[in-house]
């Protein structure tokens, strides 16, 4: 892993132009889930910063869509999803991890994209300090729970805004963060049952083609009573799909790919 960005805390780290423009987030949610691609998240602390470059994401429609927390509407739980866009949206899945999403589209409209998988890129030591488990450096933010770790989210940042340059969290793109759209693979979103979870009406994981980073996709578990559908497929996934915990993803009508320890 190569440390080559060291900032001071509160500082941009060095190479990381400024935050995406909120203009840019504020498109349709597929448009702005494959941009995210190659972006980088930079938690910045007195102790040094976290950098992931995402290698997967999820997109969500808000109302309308039967996979989202917002399909039947606002609640305390999801207003910051229907307010500007630039924000972050994190959730506790199953009340055991920490799920972090970027509100996206236009205001009041509750798009996200959830932040599915990246590679730490910097601040490798910090990311392996919080994440002591993590057997390789692929796995420090290797599915949505781990990635909420490595880079220090929790409920306590939800609402915070990953543009304004005041936040800890910061969300922007460097020159040639890019990628090319043969690169950019469609699936089914993981873990989520029903209608949300039809890979064809909504194809709507993207990742990074040949990137280690990428979590196994795994489909979804029997809803637990009770239970909701919405990002990294709470009610629909649990903690497999969002701790990543599949060594490979299962094959087409075979058995379900085999379990990490």
């Amino acid at each position: 892993m190569t440390e080559h960005l060291g900032p001071a805390a509160g500082d941009l780290p060095a190479g990381l132009a400024a935050p995406l423009t909120r203009a840019a987030l504020a498109r349709p949610v597929l448009e702005v889930a494959a941009d995210l691609l190659g972006c980088h998240v930079v938690h910045a602390t007195p102790d040094g910063a976290v950098v992931v470059r995402l290698t997967e994401v999820e997109a969500y429609a808000g109302p309308g869509d039967p996979g989202s927390h917002a399909a039947r509407g606002r609640t305390p739980r999801t207003a910051v999803m229907f307010g500007p866009p630039g924000h972050l949206y994190v959730y506790r899945s199953y009340g055991l991890h920490w799920c972090a999403n970027v509100v996206c589209g236009p205001d009041r409209t509750a798009s996200a994209v959830l932040l599915r998988g990246g590679e730490v890129v910097a601040g490798g030591a910090l990311a392996r300090a919080r994440r002591p488990t993590a057997r390789e450096d692929r796995d420090l933010a290797r599915g949505p729970a781990r990635l909420t770790v490595a880079l220090g989210l929790d409920g306590a940042s939800d609402g915070h805004d990953l543009l304004a340059g005041t936040s800890p969290w910061l969300l922007g793109r460097r020159p040639g963060d890019e990628v090319h759209a043969g690169r950019v693979r469609r699936g089914p979103r993981t873990g989520v049952s029903g209608e949300g979870g039809d890979g064809t009406r909504f194809p709507w994981r993207l990742h990074l083609e040949g990137e280690p980073s990428v979590s196994p996709y795994r489909r979804a578990a029997p809803r637990r009573p009770r239970g909701r559908g919405g990002p990294a497929g709470e009610g629909a996934g649990g903690e497999g799909a969002a701790s990543g915990r599949l060594e490979r993803p299962p094959a087409p009508g075979g058995p379900p790919g085999r379990r990490l320890s």
